[in-house]
């Protein structure tokens, strides 16, 4: 991936998340399925002008929903869980 912008697509604002932000400093980040974690580290630290100490990357399968008669999934996607050694990122304030 040559273009930060588009490694990152968004937070991931949840109960879990918001609990980790909060406790152990880590952020969840919705990220582009091919994206590395050395591409993740450079966006978030480019980005948000913060110190990345660590980035665990983790897949969301699709789950199974039904409209009717037809089943189908929702699409699988990848998240980032990147732990901050110097500065804090708030979310509800940007917003």
């Amino acid at each position: 991936m040559k273009n930060i912008y588009s490694v990152l697509q968004g937070p991931c604002l949840t109960e879990k998340a918001s609990l980790l932000q909060e406790s152990a400093n880590k952020v969840v980040f919705k990220v582009h399925p091919q994206a590395n974690k050395i591409e993740v580290k450079r966006a978030v630290e480019k980005m948000f002008n913060v110190k990345v100490q660590d980035v665990r990357t983790a897949w969301t399968h699709g789950k199974k929903k039904r409209v009717g008669k037809t089943v189908g999934f929702t699409s699988a996607w990848k998240k980032a869980y990147v732990t901050l050694s110097e500065g804090t990122i708030n979310f509800a304030d940007e917003l």
